[in-house]
């Protein structure tokens, strides 16, 4: 994922919370996987699976617990500033998501073959920053740069990061510790 932030005196366009925004538990999934709001966005949490579950998040972004919450129900959490946060489950380790709040709407996301297209970029200043699920925000900050839009196309070409494996990749649960993984229900 990529966007620019504009730097100061290049237009800044409004991407304000509007619509609704919801990270949906089904099958022991959260969908979708990655999901970009405006920063204020309220973020539903609606739990269709016929078990309890509980979502957290300890992560810079925004960090909370929404508690155990049964089948049916739903809770929600308001993003109030720029930021990843990692979305998981205390009871099944298996669920993660990953919401990006930001304040601008000049994003993309990239597409099956690891590129991505920015449009209808006013002509401008900006700092181009980069998001890859895995890979450390310290190495990502190395890959931001700024860029300048005139009013041709701008080609950045490549740029390279590792990626990870999401099956390689683990968590702790809500209190720092591994998941137990023999107390497990067939939930």
């Amino acid at each position: 994922m990529a966007w620019l932030a504009p730097s100061p005196g290049s237009p800044a366009l409004p991407f304000a919370p509007s619509g609704h925004y919801t990270l949906l538990q089904k099958n022991r999934t959260f969908i979708p996987h990655l999901q970009v709001i405006p920063v204020g966005a309220v973020v539903q949490f609606p739990n269709a699976d016929p078990f309890f579950h509980n979502v957290f998040s300890l992560f810079e972004g925004k960090k909370f617990d929404l508690g155990l919450y049964e089948a049916g129900s739903s809770k929600s959490v308001t993003f109030p500033r720029e930021g990843v946060s990692y979305i998981f489950c205390n009871i099944h380790p298996e669920m993660s998501a990953v919401i990006v709040a930001l304040s601008t709407p000049l994003y993309s996301i990239a597409n099956a073959d690891n590129s991505f297209a920015l449009h209808d970029i006013p002509p401008g200043d900006y700092r181009l920053h980069l998001w890859i699920e895995g890979v450390p925000q310290s190495y990502l900050a190395g890959l931001s740069r700024s860029v300048h839009i005139s009013s041709r196309v701008l080609d950045l070409g490549t740029i390279s990061a590792p990626i990870a494996r999401h099956a390689n990749m683990t968590h702790m649960n809500k209190f720092g510790n591994a998941y137990d993984r023999e107390s497990q229900t067939s939930y």
